[in-house]
């Protein structure tokens, strides 16, 4: 598939949730991590998503928050995906960040310069890519 949306995590379908007019589906991935994504319960029919699916997950890199430290604090994002800075990848106002995941996948985002160094983001450094349910757009094999 060929899709403007740079992060795109295969995955398999293992729970869904189906509510009056949204459905929360949960796609595991291979390296034990989970997305959420939030779609229509309309889109769930027609895609005829359900568990055991192999599904693909496209998340646009702006929609990527990156965390460092939480500070005690929670957030209700649902997709908070823990991992290790591979790449820093400065243009002249966004950096590109790549994070690698434990099952080997790369997480995308571009940040503002600013943030970058507000946030002290450098190779090999713990951080967390966070993102919401909403922000997931599911594609099946048709």
């Amino acid at each position: 598939m060929k899709a403007s949306a740079r992060n795109q995590f295969s995955g398999i379908v293992n729970k869904i949730r189906i509510g009056t007019v949204n459905a929360e589906v949960h796609i595991g991935l291979k390296g034990g991590e989970t997305i959420v994504a939030s779609i229509t319960k309309g889109s769930v029919e027609s895609l005829e998503i359900k568990v055991g699916l192999n599904v693909i997950a496209l998340v646009k890199t702006p929609q990527i928050i990156i965390v460092t430290d939480f500070g005690g604090y929670r957030l209700s994002a649902r997709n908070q995906l823990q991992g290790i800075v591979t790449q820093v990848k400065a243009g002249a106002v966004n950096t590109e960040i790549n994070i690698e995941l434990k099952g080997g996948e790369q997480v995308t985002a571009t940040v503002t310069n600013d943030s970058v160094e507000t946030l002290g983001l450098h190779k090999d450094q713990p951080a967390t890519a966070v993102f919401k349910a909403g922000a997931v757009i599911l594609a099946v094999a048709s």
